[in-house]
């Protein structure tokens, strides 16, 4: 009795359903992708205060504001990775 069963269209609730996914997927890329930047950036901020310090000329104001910024970024990175992989109470 299916040869009378005709696929048209999307139903709206469903298409609407499919968007939101492709949204939401786009969305997960643009902060993966802003993760990346903050990773490498916490990186790179690591290894300046690692040369500060081996150089030994910087002073400690220098590398005080250096660290406030990697901790800061350490917090942003944490943020975006609670946004990517919410902790799911089971």
């Amino acid at each position: 009795m299916l040869s009378h069963y005709t696929v048209g269209p999307i139903p709206p609730p469903l298409n609407e359903l499919l968007m939101n996914t492709s949204n939401k997927m786009e969305e997960v890329d643009v902060l993966r992708v802003k993760l990346e930047v903050l990773r490498r950036e916490h990186r790179d901020l690591d290894e300046a205060i690692e040369a500060l310090h081996d150089r030994g000329s910087a002073d400690m104001l220098t590398i005080k504001r250096l660290k406030k910024q990697k901790l800061a970024l350490k917090d942003r990175i944490a943020q975006l990775e609670d946004r990517i992989l919410p902790d799911i109470i089971a």
